[in-house]
């Protein structure tokens, strides 16, 4: 069972980033794009919305190929631990009760992307053994 798990781990590691990657472009399809529903507020590039829609719509993109996915999700770790202190923390203390679980899920979630690479279902993985 232990050999399963260690072959099936890389793989499951691009499930995991293709997944959160997915997840986390919906917000900036959202922003930018106005799909599935529009944003409440029209964003603008040079607004903290804008360039957060902008980072979430590319990064998304790059972490479903996996693709610099170390350093995009180095970078989107930082925006969702940015996007919890500026919009959550202030709200109060506890995640659930600032409405701030997500972000701090993506932060962490990206952080160990971060550390861990794109799996072996990954353009990174390909172009390193090309």
């Amino acid at each position: 069972m232990d050999s399963f798990l260690a072959n099936w781990t890389p793989r499951l590691l691009s499930v995991l980033r293709i997944v959160a990657g997915f997840m986390f472009m919906m917000h900036g399809v959202q922003k930018w794009l106005g799909f599935p529903t529009p944003p409440a507020n029209p964003v603008t590039l040079m607004s903290l919305s804008g360039v957060a829609g902008l980072m979430e719509l590319v990064g998304g993109a790059l972490l479903i190929l996996g693709l610099f996915t170390r350093p995009v999700a180095f970078l989107l770790s930082g925006e969702m631990a940015f996007a919890y202190f500026i919009a959550h923390a202030p709200q109060g203390f506890w995640p659930l009760q600032n409405r701030g679980e997500s972000a701090v899920l993506y932060c962490f979630v990206f952080l160990y992307l971060s550390a861990a690479g794109g799996g072996s279902w990954s353009l990174d993985r390909w172009l390193r053994g090309r």
